[in-house]
C-alpha cells in the first residue's frame, strides 16, 4: 500500500517485516530516526523483537554479532563516526561469515565535523568484507533491505545497505510498503547452520596461524565474488513478487546507444536523471547506477561499457593523496576491453554540498577534453583556499 513516509520510517517498517529477533540500537545523526521508529514499533506492539539500547556503536555491532551467532536474525544501523567506531567488529562479523544486515545512513566523516551526506563512511570500510549495496531512493532502500536478508543468509556474508543521510533518511516519499505475506514468501525463517550451541561448545574467530590465514582470506574473497549471483537472483525474485527490481548489480538509464555515460552511486542518480530529461536531444548520454560496490561487478560493467567512448565517474567520497575511489576500480575493470572508454573521475557534494541539476553540463564537459584530466573535486571554490592548496 502506497504511504507517504520519511525514509527512516520506511526502513524501520521494512526491518520489522523481515522479523529480526534482535535489534541493537545506538543513535547517531542521521541514522537516529531509523532506530527511534523501530523502538516505537516495538513499544506499540507492532514489532516483536528484543530491542537492545547499547552504549556505543562498537557495542551495537557486537550485540548484533552475538545475536546472529546464537541463531537469531539481527539488525543494526549507524553512520559516519559510528561506522568507524564499530569497524573492528565489522571486520569480525565478515571474517566469521555471519549473516547480518545493517543500514548505513551515509554521512561525512570528520574532521572538520559535518553531519551532512557524503559516502566517506561506507567507503572507509569497503574492504571489511561486507556486501555493500547503494540505493538511489527510499523505495529502493526498502526493497533492498528485504533483499539483503535473503542475500546475507544464503551467502553467509553480512550486507550493508547504504542510503544517503538526510537526502533520503529525512525526506518524504510515496512508499509502497510490502505486505507481510509477500516478505514471508520471499524470506524463509532464519537458520544459521554454524549457530553456537552450549550443548556442543565451539570457538569462533580464534587465532589463525600464517599457515592457514591466506586460505581464510581467499575463501572470503571467493564468497563475495560468488555472491553476485545471489544479489541478482534476490532482485529478480523480489521483482516477481512486488513488481519492482533494480537491475541486480547495476542499472542503466537513458539512451542505450549513447557513447557517453555517467556512473555514480546513491541518490545523486535522481538529480542526474532529472537533468538528463531536460537535456537537448542532440547530445546522447546514459546513466549507470552502480548498485553493488562490494562485490564489484567488473564483468557486468564491462558489458554495459563496451561501446562507450567516455565514462564519467561521479563520486561522493575521496581518497586523499590518491583521488577517486570508485573511479580507480572502474578504470581497472575497463582496462581489459579491446577499446576501453576514456575514464574521467571527479567528486562532488562532499559534506552534503548541494548537487544541482546544472552539474550535468559541467560533467559532460569532461568528455570534451582531449584526454582525461586528473581527478578533481568538481564543485570546489578555489578562491576560498590559500594559494598553496589550490
Amino acid at each position: 500500500m502506497l504511504q507517504a513516509l520519511e525514509g527512516s520510517q520506511a526502513i524501520a517498517r521494512a526491518v520489522a517485516l523481515c522479523r529480526p529477533a534482535v535489534v541493537s540500537a545506538y543513535p547517531i545523526t542521521p541514522q537516529t530516526h531509523i532506530v527511534e521508529n523501530i523502538s516505537k514499533l516495538v513499544a506499540d506492539g507492532q514489532f516483536d523483537c528484543e530491542f537492545v539500547s547499547v552504549e556505543s556503536e562498537f557495542s551495537a555491532a557486537s550485540v548484533a554479532l552475538g545475536a546472529a551467532m546464537a541463531g537469531s536474525r539481527a539488525y543494526t544501523a549507524s553512520a559516519s563516526q559510528g561506522i568507524l567506531l564499530m569497524a573492528e567488529v565489522l571486520y569480525n562479523i565478515a571474517g566469521m561469515r555471519v549473516p547480518l544486515v545493517m543500514t548505513c545512513a551515509n554521512r561525512a566523516v570528520s574532521a572538520p565535523l559535518s553531519i551532512w551526506n557524503d559516502q566517506q563512511d561506507s567507503m572507509a570500510v569497503r574492504d571489511a568484507g561486507w556486501i555493500q549495496l547503494y540505493c538511489a531512493d527510499n523505495q529502493e532502500a526498502v526493497d533492498t533491505t528485504i533483499q539483503a536478508y535473503r542475500i546475507s543468509e544464503r551467502t553467509e556474508l553480512p550486507v550493508m545497505v547504504c542510503m544517503d543521510g538526510f537526502t533520503l533518511t529525512h525526506t518524504l516519499e510515496g512508499i509502497d510498503v510490502p505486505e507481510q505475506e509477500q516478505v514471508d514468501s520471499f524470506l524463509p525463517a532464519y537458520h544459521f547452520k554454524r549457530a553456537l550451541d552450549p550443548r556442543n561448545p565451539t570457538s569462533v574467530g580464534t587465532l589463525v596461524s600464517p599457515d592457514h590465514y591466506s586460505e581464510a582470506r581467499h575463501s572470503h574473497h571467493q564468497a563475495l565474488l560468488k555472491a553476485m549471483d545471489d544479489i541478482i537472483a534476490a532482485d529478480q525474485d523480489w521483482g516477481a513478487i512486488c513488481g519492482r527490481s533494480y537491475g541486480g548489480l547495476l542499472k542503466t538509464i537513458g539512451d542505450p546507444d549513447a557513447d557517453i555515460a555517467i556512473l555514480s552511486l546513491g541518490s545523486v542518480l535522481g538529480t542526474l536523471e532529472a537533468a538528463l530529461s531536460e537535456m537537448p536531444p542532440e547530445r546522447s548520454v546514459k546513466l549507470i547506477q552502480l548498485r553493488s560496490f562490494r562485490p564489484f561487478p567488473a564483468e557486468a560493467l564491462r558489458q554495459v561499457c563496451a561501446d562507450l567512448s567516455h565514462i564519467i565517474v561521479l563520486e561522493r567520497a575521496i581518497a586523499p593523496g590518491s583521488g577517486g575511489i570508485v573511479g580507480l576500480e572502474v578504470l581497472a575493470a575497463l582496462s581489459s576491453l579491446d577499446k576501453p572508454p576514456r575514464v574521467h573521475n571527479c567528486a562532488a557534494g562532499l559534506g552534503g554540498r548541494d548537487i544541482p541539476m546544472e552539474i550535468l553540463p559541467q560533467l559532460l564537459a569532461l568528455a570534451d577534453e582531449d584526454r582525461p584530466a586528473d581527478f578533481q573535486v568538481i564543485d570546489v571554490v578555489l578562491d576560498r583556499l590559500p594559494e598553496e592548496d589550490r
